[in-house]
């Protein structure tokens, strides 16, 4: 499906990721990576994910191995999504990372392995999302074997034609050829629940609101536009 990049992502950026996390209920979908944690607070991001599998060595490599040499392939405007597995006995996020993703451009970080230099990472305000946080470098411990290809993250299955969509609750994941659709239903479930809040602040009861406007169905918006 084509679309501009840079006005679907702004219009993301107007929500947040429980209006799209319902608005994709709505279509019987959950791709939402439940344990992954926001490390920044306050960022929002949104853009075409770029995935990155890593594998542990069989044996310890008998010389130095680097990790994250990938970074240079990534284009603007894209987040890295890293897979290690969930394991997070060593990092595959740092500060020397960070700092080469913001001069280029890379819109933010999403690790489901661990992350360090987290100082660093917030005085920078990079937005970064990860599974845990741990000091243990990953160098001569993990390599990556892959880059460019699903990823598979506690039952979620990433495609590298997929959107991540990412705030303070966590990340959802969004299929290019349903994301006019899910920022659609998005847009109008922040609508309804914009119009429950007025309502109940206004004096009404939180069952009169909701009935009114559609609480059930919030992504259809009920009572006009």
């Amino acid at each position: 499906m084509d679309f501009n990049v840079e006005e679907v992502r702004a219009r993301l950026k107007k929500l947040d990721t429980p209006a799209v996390s319902d608005a994709m209920d709505s279509l019987g979908v959950n791709r939402a990576l439940h344990g992954i944690e926001c490390r920044t607070q306050g960022v929002k991001v949104a853009g075409p994910v770029f995935t990155v599998q890593y594998e542990r060595f069989d044996k310890s490599p008998e010389t130095f191995q680097n990790a994250g040499n990938y970074i240079d392939q990534v284009p603007a405007g894209a987040i890295v999504l890293i897979n290690n597995y969930g394991d997070t006995s060593c990092t595959n996020w740092g500060d020397i990372l960070t700092r080469k993703a913001m001069s280029s451009g890379i819109e933010g970080t999403v690790v489901n392995g661990s992350a360090r230099d987290l100082a660093v990472v917030r005085e920078l305000g990079y937005p970064l999302f990860s599974k845990g946080i741990y000091m243990v470098s990953g160098k001569n411990r993990v390599r990556v074997s892959a880059t460019n290809v699903p990823v598979e993250i506690n039952s979620v299955v990433v495609e590298p034609s997929d959107w991540l969509f990412a705030d303070d609750n966590g990340v959802v994941v969004i299929a290019a050829d349903n994301l006019l659709q899910v920022l659609e239903r998005a847009e109008n479930v922040e609508k309804t629940e914009e119009r429950i809040v007025a309502a109940i602040e206004s004096g009404a009861s939180l069952d009169e609101a909701r009935s009114q406007y559609g609480y059930s169905k919030p992504w259809e918006v009920v009572n006009g536009n």
